[in-house]
């Protein structure tokens, strides 16, 4: 699995929330850094791009050296390197491409710049399996807010380049969103678009009720990816993406991490493990002496 995203130094998002979900989904993950952001929990306080030319040398370097099985993009945050990244992934088109389109954060701050939208649409998402936007990200896309009456309509229009499409976090009433309360208590549903056989699949799921949801988008592509380098079906991938997401959501839950948005427990599966390994080491250690 190669990565091309951004650092944040939470670990909660980017190519830190990568990596956990690629490594707790069975995959290998290597990666390019394309820019440094500079957040808390409350927000992102500014963005720092690596100079274009240098993601493209990193992605050369190891593709030409390694491989992958499959490669996945996260935030590209700039035209420039947008469009770099676009060529190194039609020059290694036999690889399959997961493309999270990274617009938009869990708090609603914009991290794309303006100019680089069109980009995205003209040169990545032709050479993309499958798109990954967020609501707010695919309307930034559309143009305008999808119609939840006609959605089929406004995912083939996401699609005219080929690429697949996921469509998160689609509330139950107007506006609702993964970052909002308008669902509390509700339910979420995420929409799968295959332009190979139109087949249009909603993966619904319960709204849980948490702050602990940084990073969401970042860990649920990485695990789309990891399931296709590792031979599924690009819809059964999808699925099994599904459910480890809505785990993983579960068990952040249960984590007191900063003021604002903490992020997901990926490693659910090893957490009591974990728990059970920390108690038997408290019993074996002798009390620590005093004086």
């Amino acid at each position: 699995m190669f990565l091309i995203a951004g650092s944040e130094p939470l670990g909660s998002a980017g190519i830190q929330a990568d990596i956990k979900s690629i490594t707790a989904c069975g995959g290998y993950a290597a990666g390019a850094l394309t820019c440094i952001v500079d957040e808390d929990t409350r927000g992102v306080k500014g963005i720092m791009a690596i100079p274009a030319e240098m993601v493209e040398s990193q992605c050369r370097s190891f593709l030409a050296d390694v491989g992958a099985d499959c490669i996945k993009t996260g935030m590209l945050y700039s035209k420039d390197i947008i469009h770099r990244v676009a060529q190194v992934i039609a020059d290694y088109h036999d690889i399959p491409c997961v493309v999270d389109p990274v617009m938009v954060s869990t708090a609603g701050v914009r991290l794309l710049q303006e100019d680089a939208i069109e980009c995205y649409k003209e040169e990545v998402f032709p050479e993309a399996t499958i798109i990954t936007p967020n609501r707010r990200e695919a309307e930034v896309l559309l143009g305008r807010p999808l119609d939840k009456h006609n959605m089929k309509a406004d995912m083939r229009s996401l699609c005219i380049k080929g690429n697949a499409l996921l469509v998160k976090s689609i509330g139950e009433s107007d506006g609702g969103n993964a970052a909002g309360s308008s669902c509390e208590g509700g339910v979420l549903r995420d929409y799968f678009y295959d332009p190979s056989n139109d087949r249009m699949r909603i993966f619904s799921k319960k709204y849980i009720t948490t702050n602990n949801r940084n990073g969401t988008g970042d860990t649920l592509a990485s695990a789309i990816a990891t399931y296709i380098a590792r031979g599924f079906k690009l819809e059964d991938a999808v699925a099994y993406s599904e459910k480890f997401i809505q785990k993983a959501i579960a068990a952040g839950a249960n984590y007191d991490f900063g003021s604002g948005f903490g992020g997901t427990q990926p490693f659910f599966r090893d957490v009591q493990r974990y728990e059970r390994e920390t108690e038997r080491y408290k019993i074996i250690l002798p009390p620590r002496r005093h004086g």
